[in-house]
């Protein structure tokens, strides 16, 4: 049966997959017959003279790379099952030495590590041979096994093989002991291989490798070596960001593997380590922190005190990471904590109900537990205010959920684990008769609808879930109506994203509502009697706003769009169970339809400017459209249509209202008909077949005649839903809708067009996407192998005699068809069949005379590259190349190399040929065959005819006039060349090259050689580092070819490309030959060019590059720095910002030193190109670890007053200027010039503004990181120069808000620097608590309390800590109408949208209020906090007496309410008044002079009632507040009632 089944495995690419399983079977079948087989011969089955052993390889071989889903783990399987036969095979023959398993071995060891197929047969073959087998014969598998993990591919496949061989060797280590060996031993034999290898993935900077590496290696490697846990501690310096990764990350899988509930201890250096990572500046080392804390060995094991401590202290700083990675990483790491907190405290609860008390150890740990639960509820409901930013506000949505979904009685039936424990409620009846676990109160669904709100719909959608899955049903009376109101409001608006928040209100409020027929709603809704529910009234209004549109198009974009009620309609049909059955009759359906066919009809008339469309085959140019909307304005605005202005603010609201309201109608379209035709929806009627063809229309319309992608591609969606829906029907006449829509559109294609529609053919590639995707899902092939087959006759049909360049051709919509086809997911693996022949046809079609069919050809070969091509390995790894090798893909597309052949063979011959206008000759196709070529993964090649016959034209083509090709020629032939001929090709390309000058040769192949020389050098040393060891012979033939890089060779490229050859392998050439080739290159620097060479600068470059890695050559090279013409200048300054080598690190001292020197002259006479590289190339080699100046005090002061000058004047470019800031705060490090320092200060302040530019925030932060840590210290003196200190220290606190992450984190840099070298410092408190850098958010506390602790009693502290403060200015926001008319479509965003008013009001509020306890420690401070409270205390108290009055003015919830709780302005102006209001009211307690002016207690009894309020209401201020207005109540023995306020 083995030809059948070989025959098999060999067809087409569709049924590759069930091949592979009946190969797998056939290999089942043979080893369960392997005994009666063994009967009939006497020789082996599998022997190397057997008729079988080789073929079974090959399609094993030659599939193990394939690109179909399913085929790896397939070819896997067959391949361990082989090996099986082959070794039982060998058993009953007597067979020694099993020749196969070494013949695999060497053949697999030779492959790159880049082949997936290397570590699949290396597991396979590793329970036959041994893992000191494998070691010894593949010694670069520690080394390929980091590549690998640097990637997504390979890093499980390299991971088994890592688990495999320390398995075995354990194994091994185990039989070798006569005396069993301790852990500790075993642990140190392990070490002796792998200890390096993983400490360096665990400190790599690669996030990806350290990722797998904690994922795949650490559990196993723990679990088989318990002992390796302290053999790897012990290689740990926990003072560096990366080896504190590698700790915590050791540490947490250290916990999870071993059951020790006693970890962690006060005081401990684990504690302490554990502290600093915390608060580290690295997102990976926090969340490796986190798991630490988070996990477990035991799901009932509560956390310690000091665990909720930390914990406590972690969550407050860690909510506005902006990697979504870090939020969904926290979120897992809460469930988990949350769910050991839960599960130990209802046991707790439930082995108090059965002893009727509780132990007070039993009470303690359970009030600890859901007091946590309880303050991490809260927390998030402050945050969830409007003046958060969104990755603040989707954090603490996300803990929020993990609270409700662990500690609530909440059922989900779509989740079959993560389920609350079924007696959850007494743990929650428990924490409710505390008072606590109130997560469903009125105020907090007020905060989440506000959220809803939002104008991102990730937060919208979120607060739904909440709101939907776990508040109580229904809502209360008076949020219905709130609710109703803001959602119907939200639906008049022209704002797409406004109307889809009231499309979403409304919908929740449909589910959270037991019956929307109440008195209320039809007296709110419509006078109509006849309107009984929600969907009526989103009908009827859908009906009005089409009237409006249909008399005034205009007023309707502006007041009553019709995209609003579509998508509320659709939302509340099918996204609320139950009510698409209960409203959905046929006679509702045809209304609903009619008016879509009415709306659509209205919108594409608009947009052709008349309402006759029917004719109409093709969208209308965007040019059409603009004069047709145009005039429409002016018809409706009575204009006389004369001016015309295309982006006008009706025009932009007419074209929003048309293109979004066709969006969402195909989308509501095609869900209503997908779930009425499913059976399981119990709707009481069918769809007909003439309802289905209207519904045809209104999509086939719309895609066809609407030329905007967005919402052709919206409407797609639904377009596809209805097609897979009609394709499964058992109706034929049904099914042949979405067939005939596909014939129509083919048909469409092949007919002339009258007008020019987009470069990707409008719509009509999307819909025949759409049908074939939803035929693909419902097995209907012969579509697609239709659909391909009419495209590609049409794209090869020949073009007519003479064509209209403003007018599209079939041919041209036929390939951008091909093409959607290609880049559509939906067709999967069916396309691959048909890709070599659109390869062939894109490849073909580049040598078209029309311009539209080339550049749509190129954009088809590109789809067709990633197609067929697959992932690439990724990582920092030859990231270009796919994982493919050549034998692979010609395996899988067998009639793409005869073509890819020929074009290289006619490419070929024209370069040779001695016809010269041939040797010119243009190859279109040329350069992209090349590219697909260059792009598959090198491999060991079998030794086929065809793979052969491409190497000879690649080699030719060494010779083509053209650079590109010349390039890509030579990375083609690295990859189709067999490794291990490379060695072989290098020596004889190597001696083809010419000897001497007077030998005949071609400049273009001369280059060419070297190119193919270079590549295939570079990928033999990237593969194997022992590379170098076999290339003596090459090195002595390359350093024989040395005239190629003297002055008699005149081509500078051919002359840089020898000089990059010996590069690489510099550390084998001889010594003499070295010095002659320095002494060469050398000589070279001061010959003047006669003219302009191409390539003239990259040789120098080179020769600079070159001569500066000789420790002995460098120092001389640099000091003619100033002697040296402009280009050399320039290449010296670009290799010194590099900073590569060992010479860099060596020559640092005497680099930095020249610079220095050389600064003056530069900055004086250099033009502006050569100023900018040179500071640049000085802030690198000085910030690079060389501390020192060694100019005069004079020469710095003259030099810093240059660059601060041309910074004041600012007329350079951002980049310059950045570099001048970082290089004047590099020279101003050691300045004593304090007036220089004020105006540098000065220039910090004014660049670090958020309207600057980024490389200017960016340079101000290194600045103060290069010269600010000394200044910010109170050992300065003179009160100029604390008051320059205390400015630095407002300029770090800006740039620690500003909104980008890079100048963040740089300014906490700057923090963690001062900090460390404050006096207090040195204690080991202070070390510990400032080493590494810390986290942002920490480092605005300790710049905060940098400034308290050196500069409390100046006067420039107050005015820095209230100028961070928001405006209190309440009144003049409350008195707003907040229903006011939308002004227009777009609304300007902050300069700093990552700036949140609230968060720093909330660490600001205790440095004020420590700076008032410190009254009575200075009179001046005493008198500047007094003048400071007769200034503001009418404006705090007219602000407060405004709120007053604004809650006792509103009686009951009104929607006016909901506007100002979704106003981020007023709260921000309420934290900047409650924070002022309390710093008064501490002044009134300590100051005798204030106590006068007004009560205190009254103050705080005020400040109380309206927090009070507004907490009860939705407004979650932060608790802060209440905490030290009710401290300052208790002081004064006033009785205050809690009221769930803690």
């Amino acid at each position: 049966m083995f030809p059948v089944v070989s025959a098999v495995c060999d067809d087409s690419l569709d049924n590759l997959y069930y091949a592979f399983q009946v190969f797998s079977l056939w290999l089942k079948c043979l080893k369960v017959c392997l005994p009666s087989v063994w009967k009939l011969s006497s020789a082996p089955l599998l022997g190397p003279d057997s008729g079988l052993q080789c073929p079974v390889i090959d399609i094993i071989w030659n599939n193990a790379e394939s690109p179909i889903e399913g085929i790896t783990e397939s070819v896997r399987s067959a391949l361990c099952l082989f090996l099986e036969i082959y070794e039982s095979d060998c058993q009953h023959h007597g067979v020694i030495g099993r020749p196969l398993y070494w013949e695999l071995l060497h053949r697999v060891t030779k492959l790159p590590w880049e082949t997936k197929a290397k570590y699949m047969f290396l597991c396979a073959l590793l329970p036959y041979l041994g893992a000191a087998v494998v070691l010894k014969h593949y010694s670069e598998f520690p080394d390929h096994l980091l590549k690998c993990l640097s990637t997504n591919q390979l890093s499980p496949w390299a991971s088994e093989v890592y688990v495999s061989l320390i398995q075995d060797q354990r194994k091994e280590m185990c039989k070798k002991q006569s005396a069993p060996s301790s852990e500790l031993e075993l642990a140190g034999q392990w070490s002796q291989c792998w200890r390096e290898t993983l400490l360096e993935a665990l400190t790599s900077d690669v996030k990806l490798l350290q990722t797998n590496t904690v994922s795949h290696l650490l559990p196993e490697t723990l679990q088989t070596f318990p002992s390796a846990f302290m053999v790897l501690l012990d290689g740990l310096d926990n003072t560096s960001q990366r080896d504190l990764k590698a700790w915590t990350c050791i540490m947490s899988t250290q916990r999870i593997i071993c059951e020790d509930s006693s970890w962690i201890s006060e005081g401990s250096y684990v504690y302490k380590t554990l502290q600093n990572a915390l608060t580290s500046l690295d997102d990976g080392v926090r969340l490796a922190a986190l798991n630490m804390l988070c996990c477990g060995s035991k799901s009932k094991e509560m956390p310690s005190a000091l665990e909720l401590s930390a914990m406590r202290n972690f969550i407050p700083l860690n909510l506005n990471s902006e990697a979504p990675a870090f939020r969904q990483q926290l979120y897992a790491s809460m469930k988990k904590f949350l769910c050991r907190v839960r599960d130990t405290c209802l046991a707790t609860v439930l082995r108090g109900n059965s002893r009727t008390a509780l132990a007070q150890e039993d009470e303690n740990i359970l009030c600890q537990g859901v007091e946590f639960v309880d303050w991490l509820a809260e927390l998030a409901f402050v945050y969830l205010n409007p003046g958060s930013n969104y990755q603040r506000k989707k954090t603490v949505l996300l803990l929020l959920s993990a609270v409700l979904e662990t500690c609530t009685d909440t059922w989900s039936p779509d989740k079959k684990k993560g389920q609350p424990p079924a007696n959850i409620s007494a743990l929650i009846t428990w924490a409710r008769s505390r008072g606590i676990w109130d997560f469903f109160s009125k105020s907090k669904q007020l905060a989440l609808i506000s959220c809803m709100e939002d104008m991102t719909d990730e937060i919208r959608e979120l607060s739904a879930e909440l709101l939907i899955q776990y508040f109580p049903k229904p809502f209360p009376d008076e949020l219905i109506s709130l609710v109703f109101g803001r959602g119907e409001m939200f639906l008049y608006s022209p704002r797409a994203q406004e109307a889809q928040i009231g499309a979403l209100m409304l919908k929740v409020l449909l589910q959270k509502s037991v019956d929307l027929s109440q008195p209320w709603l039809n007296s709110r809704v419509s006078r109509d009697a006849n309107i009984t529910s929600l969907c009526q009234y989103l009908l009827q209004v859908m009906e009005q706003q089409y009237l409006t549109a249909k008399t005034d198009m205009l007023g309707a974009s502006q007041k009553a769009p019709m995209h609003g009620a579509v998508t509320a309609l659709q939302r509340c049909l099918l996204e609320v169970p139950g009510v698409l059955q209960k409203e959905m009759d046929a006679g509702t359906f045809r209304k609903t339809l009619g008016l879509i066919e009415n709306i659509t009809a209205l919108i594409l008339g608009v947009l052709y400017g008349e309402q006759d469309t029917e004719s109409k085959e093709v969208p209308p140019s965007y040019c059409e459209m603009g004069k047709a909307i145009t005039s429409m304005i002016g018809q409706q605005a009575g204009s006389d249509g004369e001016e015309f202005i295309l982006l006008s603010e009706e025009h932009s609201l007419v074209l929003t209202c048309c293109w979004v309201s066709l969006k969402e109608i195909g989308t509501f379209l095609g869900s209503l008909v997908e779930r009425l035709s499913n059976p399981a929806q119990s709707v009481h009627h069918p769809l007909t077949a003439g309802d289905l063809r209207k519904v045809s229309k209104v999509f086939k319309d719309i895609i066809l005649k609407c030329r905007h992608w967005g919402a052709v591609e919206g409407c797609c969606r639904g377009f596809t839903k209805f097609c897979s829906a009609l394709l499964v029907s058992e109706d034929p006449e049904v099914q042949d809708i979405p067939v005939q829509l596909l014939k129509e559109g083919l048909k469409l294609l092949q007919s002339s067009r009258a007008t020019s529609v987009t470069r990707r053919a409008a719509g009509l590639p999307m819909l025949f996407l759409c049908v074939l995707s939803a035929a693909e899902s419902s097995r209907r092939t012969s579509l697609l192998s239709l659909s391909v087959s009419t495209l590609l006759e049409v794209a090869n049909s020949p073009l007519p005699d003479s064509w209209d360049q403003t007018v599209d051709l079939p041919q041209v919509c036929a390939v951008h068809s091909l093409n959607t086809l290609v880049r559509g997911s939906g067709l999967g693996v069916a396309i691959l069949k048909y890709c070599p022949e659109m390869a062939i046809l894109a490849l073909t079609l580049l040598s078209s005379p029309c311009w539209a069919v080339r550049n749509a050809a190129l954009q088809l070969y590109s789809s067709l590259c990633t197609r067929m091509l697959g992932h690439s390995p990724g990582g920092d790894h030859n990231s270009t190349q796919c994982g493919m090798c050549p034998l692979a893909f010609f395996t899988h597309y067998p009639c793409l190399l005869p073509f890819l052949l020929n074009e290289l063979k006619n490419a070929a011959a024209d370069v040779h040929s001695s016809s010269k206008r041939r040797r010119l000759c243009v190859h279109p196709s040329l350069y992209p065959v090349l590219v697909l070529l260059a792009k598959l993964q090198p491999g060991l090649q079998t030794e086929s005819r065809e793979l052969s016959e491409a190497v000879t034209p690649l080699l030719q083509l060494s010779s083509s006039p053209v650079y590109a090709v010349r390039v890509m020629a030579s990375k083609a032939l690295v990859a189709l060349m067999p490794c291990s001929k490379y060695l072989d090709f290098l020596l004889k390309l190597l001696k083809e090259l010419p000897s001497s000058r007077e030998e005949p040769f071609s400049h273009n192949h001369l280059h060419g050689q070297l190119l193919q020389i270079r590549a295939i050098i570079t990928h033999v040393l990237l593969s194997d580092k022992a590379a170098l060891n076999s290339l003596h012979r090459f090195v002595e033939v390359l350093e024989s070819r040395l005239w190629l890089v003297t002055r008699g060779q005149q081509c500078d490229m051919i002359r840089g490309m020898y000089l990059e050859l010996v590069r690489l392998v510099r550390t084998s050439c001889s010594k003499g030959f070295l010095h002659q080739l320095c002494a060469l290159l050398n000589s070279e620097l001061h010959i003047l060019p006669h003219c302009l060479q191409i390539g003239s600068d990259s040789f120098f470059q080179a020769v600079v590059a070159f001569l500066c890695e000789d420790p002995c050559l460098i120092s001389t090279v640099w000091q003619k720095f100033s002697s040296w013409r402009a280009s050399l200048k320039l290449s010296l300054l670009r290799w010194a910002t590099e900073g590569r080598g060992s010479s860099m690190t060596s020559f640092q001292h005497p680099l930095g030193k020249t610079l220095q020197v050389n600064l003056k002259e530069v900055l004086q006479n250099e033009d502006a190109e050569v100023k900018g590289v040179y500071l640049k190339a000085l802030v690198s080699v000085m910030a690079g670890g060389f501390d020192g100046l060694v100019l005069e005090e004079a020469a710095i002061q003259e030099c810093a007053e240059l660059l601060l000058s041309s910074l004041e004047v600012s007329h350079g470019e951002s980049m310059y200027c950045s570099h001048a800031l970082c290089a004047a705060s590099l020279l101003l490090s050691r300045s004593l010039d304090y007036k220089l320092l004020l105006r540098w200060c000065s220039i910090l302040e004014t660049a670090m503004v958020p309207e600057a530019v980024e490389t200017l925030r960016m340079a101000c932060a290194d600045s103060l990181c290069l010269a600010g840590v000394p200044l910010v210290h109170k050992d300065q003196k003179g009160a100029h120069k604390l008051e320059l200190s205390i400015r630095l220290i407002n300029v770090g606190l800006c740039l620690l808000q500003d909104q980008s992450e890079q100048v963040r984190v740089k300014a906490a840099i700057f923090v963690s620097k001062a900090w460390n070298s404050t006096p207090a410092a040195s204690t080991a408190a202070h070390k510990q608590k400032s080493s590494p850098s810390a986290h942002v958010n920490q480092s605005v506390l300790l710049l905060l309390g940098l400034l308290l602790e050196g500069y409390w009693d100046h006067p420039r502290t107050l005015e820095v800590l209230l100028h961070h403060l928001p405006e209190s200015h309440v009144s003049s926001h409350l008195q707003k109408d907040k229903e006011a008319i939308f002004s227009g479509l777009y609304e300007r965003d902050n300069a700093n949208i990552y700036a949140e008013p609230l968060a720093i009001a909330e660490c600001l509020l205790p440095c004020l209020l420590q700076l008032a306890l410190k009254y009575h420690q200075s009179s001046t401070l005493a008198q500047r906090l007094d003048l400071w409270v007769n200034s503001n205390l009418t404006q705090v108290l007219e602000n407060l007496a405004d709120c007053k009055n604004f809650v006792s003015g509103l009686q009951s919830l009104q929607s006016s309410w909901m506007s100002f709780l979704s106003d981020p302005l007023l709260h921000s102006n309420l934290c900047g008044l409650f924070t002022r209001a309390i710093f008064l009211n501490q002044l009134l307690t300590v100051s005798t002079e204030s106590q006068t002016l007004y009560d205190g207690t009254t103050l705080s009894k005020d400040l109380l009632d309206v927090y009070r309020w507004f907490h009860g209401n939705g407004c979650f201020l932060p608790q802060i507040f209440a905490d030290v207005v009710l401290s300052l109540l208790r002081k004064s023995n006033t009785q205050v009632v809690q009221d769930g306020l803690s």
